[in-house]
């Protein structure tokens, strides 16, 4: 029996029952392969119903404000995702009269929109011959046929797309793009795989080989920098503070956090309290500064960690335009920050 068709049997067997599988919409289509670049399914699954209650058609997710959608975005991360979401809903809507485009190629010119988005779209919606290739179809097929390509290579993807292409059935490429990465999902995972229940045991090349957790191969080093946040919240009489939006291109653009000071390593008590005084004690009476967190909470984003702690800065007298606890529960913030909120504010 040929790759594909064990592939799609165990697929019809085991498949999980994801409400982005029961339509042929693009709109909830795009929205879910949005939603899961670099999101498990049991993360995404919320968002998505969410957003869908929300925003059920590309016309209110286009009228909804940025700050909406950044805050039923919240904690899902990588927010330029959202804000090209909210672009994109934008021009299909307005310029396109709501019509997602109908072939890979001219879906691929919408903003943040990428092969694989496209390809996901093209075959599921219209079930166009394009294969798609993500983290699990590298898995399955370098492991399967024994391919050593570096998968961070710039070349890797065609090399793979191209032995996907081969092995699709051309009447039914949907079926196989949804099958070959729900077997990267749920069989052929990145950690010590159950193989003896696997289909594909009897023709694996690397299992025969012994080399499945040697595969696929990956040399691409990310380079890791460490920042240093210190989170200043202040505390009038009226129990009200100040936030600010971060405008500046980089991580959590457009999402809300308390006034900042950046380090270059993590600083004491004595520095924070005298940078304070510095940069607000001109326009406050500062009664007291206290540590919130004495050890650093430490948020791993993909190219950097950020060890942030929050300070408690009591003044005398009222914020202007001062933000109380019930508002500021209103604006999109960094998970780490909102759940600072949540636990204690």
């Amino acid at each position: 029996m040929t790759f594909s068709n064990l592939l799609i049997q165990w697929y019809l067997r085991n498949k999980r029952d994801l409400p982005w599988r029961n339509t042929t919409n693009p709109y909830s289509i795009w929205l879910s392969e949005i939603m899961l670049q670099q999101t498990r399914v049991a993360q995404g699954m919320p968002y998505f119903l969410s957003f869908t209650a929300a925003f059920p058609t590309v016309f209110d997710l286009a009228k909804a404000n940025e700050e909406q959608v950044l805050k039923l975005w919240q904690g899902l991360g990588y927010y330029s995702r959202a804000r090209n979401l909210h672009k994109t809903a934008q021009h299909v809507a307005d310029e396109l009269s709501g019509v997602f485009p109908t072939t890979y190629k001219d879906l691929l010119k919408l903003k943040g929109i990428g092969e694989y988005t496209a390809a996901a779209i093209a075959s599921f919606s219209y079930n166009e011959v394009v294969p798609v290739v993500d983290g699990n179809v590298f898995r399955v097929l370098s492991r399967y046929f024994d391919i050593e390509t570096n998968i961070a290579a710039a070349s890797a993807k065609k090399e793979f797309a191209a032995l996907a292409f081969e092995l699709m059935p051309k009447d039914n490429p949907a079926i196989f793009n949804q099958a070959i990465m729900e077997f990267g999902a749920l069989q052929c995972v990145p950690k010590s795989p159950n193989c003896s229940i696997c289909v594909f045991n009897g023709s694996c090349v690397a299992l025969q080989k012994n080399k499945v957790d040697q595969l696929p191969v990956k040399s691409k080093k990310l380079k890791v920098r460490n920042r240093f946040f210190n989170y200043l919240v202040l505390n009038d009489e009226n129990n009200n503070t100040i936030i600010q939006k971060r405008i500046d291109k980089g991580i959590w653009h457009n999402l809300y956090e308390f006034p900042l000071i950046e380090t270059e390593k993590e600083e004491d008590f004595d520095f924070i309290s005298t940078q304070i005084q510095k940069d607000f004690g001109t326009n406050y009476e500062i009664i007291s500064v206290a540590e919130c967190n004495e050890k650093s909470i430490i948020h791993k984003l993909s190219h950097q960690h950020l060890y942030i702690k929050f300070w408690k800065v009591n003044i005398k007298g009222a914020i202007k335009n001062g933000i109380n606890s019930t508002d500021l529960k209103m604006f999109p913030f960094p998970i780490v920050i909102h759940n600072f909120i949540e636990k204690d504010l």
